[in-house]
């Protein structure tokens, strides 16, 4: 099964409680807290693209980047008015290649965890490319407690038009959360299924620091004062040497 195909004309809708502009107010502090100059951002796995969109409203270039077509087309089309659009591009992170250096790279929403332990070394290396000198690389994570915690978990949203059941198994041997997704959408008098299978991997915060450090990157940090940091989201800093 696909992963972010069907789910991306609802995703919004289903993540209606995430907080992006506490997000967009914890990357800036970390700007301030720098003092550097950031102007051009890359938001790496941007998806609908509403923290790209939210940081292009606050004056910054944007970049938005993720290797889903479907996810890219729901944030192609959130225009606002007034609002230099950002330049979206269909790429998977172990394939970036961008035109220039950035003042620094975001990866929000835990989509570090989609990324298989082997791609890891590559992203880190393209990501350590197109970071300007000085500049930041800001991500967050769910922890590997987090995930397992949700070992044998079913959830459920509901509308008058949309039902969502997820079922979460972990996966010891792989280190990875699994879960099975099905979208029953109403057409007309009919119900319609579609079908997604995600995959989370648990990936050890001192493992990310090392990889990060064999890329180049500096001054990395770990930090549970973010949005949702009481909700296993572990962020994690670094600064390109």
């Amino acid at each position: 099964m696909s992963c972010y195909a069907p789910l991306a004309r609802w995703y919004d809708r289903l993540t209606g409680d995430v907080p992006y502009g506490a997000f967009a107010d914890f990357d800036e502090a970390l700007f301030r807290a720098d003092g550097g100059e950031f102007r051009l951002l890359l938001d790496l796995c941007c998806g609908t693209g509403t923290l790209t969109w939210l940081l292009a409203a606050r004056g910054y270039e944007m970049i938005g980047c993720d290797r889903s077509v479907d996810m890219l087309m729901q944030a192609q089309g959130k225009a606002v008015e007034g609002v230099t659009p950002p330049l979206f591009l269909c790429q998977s992170a172990e394939e970036l290649d961008l035109y220039g250096t950035v003042d620094a790279a975001l990866c929000s929403l835990d989509a570090l965890n989609y990324l298989a332990p082997e791609l890891l070394p590559e992203v880190f290396r393209r990501l350590h490319l197109f970071v300007r000198p000085g500049g930041l690389l800001i991500f967050d994570l769910r922890t590997p407690q987090f995930l397992r915690s949700l070992d044998g978990e079913v959830f459920v949203d509901e509308t008058e038009d949309l039902l969502c059941l997820w079922r979460a198994d972990f996966d010891e041997e792989n280190r990875a959360l699994v879960y099975g997704m099905d979208l029953f959408t109403r057409r007309g008098q009919l119900w319609a299924r579609e079908g997604e299978e995600h995959v989370e991997y648990a990936h050890e915060p001192e493992a990310l620091r090392a990889l990060l450090e064999d890329a180049g990157f500096a001054e990395i940090g770990l930090r549970r004062d973010g949005p949702q940091g009481d909700r296993g989201r572990l962020w994690i800093t670094a600064k390109r040497k």
